[in-house]
């Protein structure tokens, strides 16, 4: 009988964004094939501790996380073991005893320290495969100042923006403010450059608001990013694959507040979900395009979401960022605009660890020492 692929699933995991993380590893848990895949959860605590025995999910979800026998992944690519840590009181040491043999890590970590290439590289020093993008790709993913950047580079539209040092904010706050508002303005958005699901986001219409903006945002990250508030539509499309993407239908939010915060997408449950986006059909091919050129542009693997502005008087599209690793609740975004486009959430699941095991085993094909060919 052929053995099932052992998946890990990680989840949880240090940012803002941990709870959002466990709500996406409880909706992939449920829906993953177990007559194909069996299941490892790894679960990672706020404080950076990983969870491998018992029931990681339980643990992190009621907050009695006990720090007997912690887990923890080597970095070198022996034997792809998970390994757990137990403490032997006599030596005064701790010994590493494998719990499971991993095929493919399924992170499911939003924000930083997961979503931003950190896991990642972990991962590739342990030599196992892992779904969606890679250490680079998760990075500029992650970092909205340094993704619009390359987008800029690659002549993708985006809109106006000024980045901003939380230290630059706290040691010259009146030569600061002054310089966003002669060069972004008002209204205009505030956000931390390395966080997600709207965190620390803030949209400013005068002065006080700004400072409130600038210190709700520089809690987070040491790296501010000010752009150009767009009366805007907020379109996204799906993305799946890796060298040669295929694109989703685009879907439209309809926030059930001013913008799409972290209330609107999680508290409130009153946003709304249009699929397909009542958009022209011009439209439509545009934003696709411009997410699977995106996707490429910063070499993205696996899966993204890359989310639209479109400008409500003109038509103008800006692309806003991507996502490396989505939202993946059944009712996200991400999965539901795969959903309407023919791949059920069960399928799409399959699909990204079979990219994953596609794209390790390319990367296996690289030498890892010099060597000469043969020259006729």
């Amino acid at each position: 009988m052929t053995r099932k692929i052992r998946v890990g699933i990680i989840f949880g995991g240090r940012s803002g964004e941990h709870e959002v993380s466990l709500i996406s590893a409880q909706g992939v848990m449920g829906a993953i094939d177990r007559d194909k895949y069996e299941v490892v959860p790894i679960g990672i605590t706020k404080e950076g501790h990983w969870l491998a025995s018992g029931d990681p999910m339980k643990a992190l979800c009621s907050g009695e996380v006990h720090q007997s026998n912690p887990a923890a992944l080597l970095p070198e690519p022996s034997d792809r073991g998970l390994m757990r840590l137990d403490e032997q009181a006599k030596e005064q040491a701790l010994t590493a005893i494998q719990v499971s043999q991993i095929d493919v890590m399924f992170p499911i970590l939003h924000g930083p320290y997961g979503e931003d290439g950190t896991v990642q590289g972990l991962l590739e020093l342990a030599g196992i495969p892992y779904v969606g993008a890679g250490v680079t790709a998760s990075a500029v993913g992650m970092d909205k100042v340094l993704f619009k950047d390359i987008m800029r580079a690659h002549a993708l539209p985006v809109v106006s923006y000024r980045v901003i040092k939380r230290q630059q904010w706290e040691q010259e706050p009146e030569q600061t403010i002054a310089a966003i508002e002669d060069e972004i303005g008002y209204p205009c958005f505030v956000k931390p450059a390395n966080l997600g699901s709207s965190v620390g986001v803030s949209k400013a219409r005068n002065r006080s608001e700004l400072c409130t903006a600038l210190n709700e945002a520089a809690l987070y990250d040491r790296k501010l990013l000010v752009e150009v508030a767009v009366d805007a539509r907020e379109i996204e499309v799906s993305v799946l694959g890796n060298d040669d993407p295929m694109v989703s239908v685009p879907g439209e939010i309809i926030p059930s507040r001013e913008f799409y915060d972290y209330a609107a997408k999680y508290l409130d449950g009153k946003s709304e979900l249009l699929i397909p986006a009542p958009i022209p059909a011009e439209t439509t091919e545009l934003v696709q395009r411009l997410a699977r050129e995106a996707f490429l542009a910063i070499d993205c693997a696996g899966m993204a979401r890359v989310d639209f502005l479109m400008d409500r008087n003109t038509g103008e599209v800006y692309i806003n960022e991507l996502n490396t690793i989505p939202g993946f609740t059944p009712i996200s975004m991400y999965p539901k605009l795969w959903e309407a486009s023919g791949l059920s959430y069960t399928e799409l699941i399959d699909r990204l660890i079979e990219l994953a095991l596609e794209r390790y085993q390319d990367k296996s094909r690289s030498a890892t020492s010099y060597q000469r060919l043969k020259r006729e």
